[in-house]
């Protein structure tokens, strides 16, 4: 028997942005090792490899109408990653390094997926190593 879906609409999305971002790694050499890491503390989306590099890659994902009604220079999803965020990340990616008894170079990476729903696309945008 199918639970019913309670995601909100704004989680759902999140859900198509990730699934995309996923999509997008993997057409680019990256694998996918875990995804939506969990803590009171912080979440990480998507934790990729590639070349010996763990990635930690934050999703942001918005509908295109909004993309449209705003123009990319004024609204930019991947500002929503602010210095506070970044503090939760790092606390969460210490947490999981350690829980997976991980010791290697990583990057923190930020996704954007601009998404339109009604056209079944998306316009993916990566911006790597963030803070390096």
């Amino acid at each position: 028997m199918n639970k019913p879906d309670n995601r909100t609409a704004k989680r759902k999305l999140g859900d198509i942005g990730e699934n995309v971002a996923c999509e997008f790694l993997k057409k680019r050499g990256y694998t996918i090792i875990d995804r939506n890491y969990l803590r009171k503390w912080g979440e990480l989306d998507i934790i990729a490899t590639k070349n010996d590099i763990y990635h930690f890659v934050e999703v942001k994902s918005v509908a295109s109408s909004v993309a449209h009604v705003t123009s990319k220079e004024t609204y930019r999803p991947e500002d929503n990653v602010h210095p506070q965020k970044l503090k939760r990340m790092y606390r969460a990616i210490q947490t999981y390094l350690l829980e997976k008894g991980i010791d290697a170079d990583f990057e923190i990476d930020v996704i954007t997926a601009r998404i339109d729903t009604a056209g079944r696309r998306a316009r993916v945008e990566m911006i790597e190593n963030i803070v390096g």
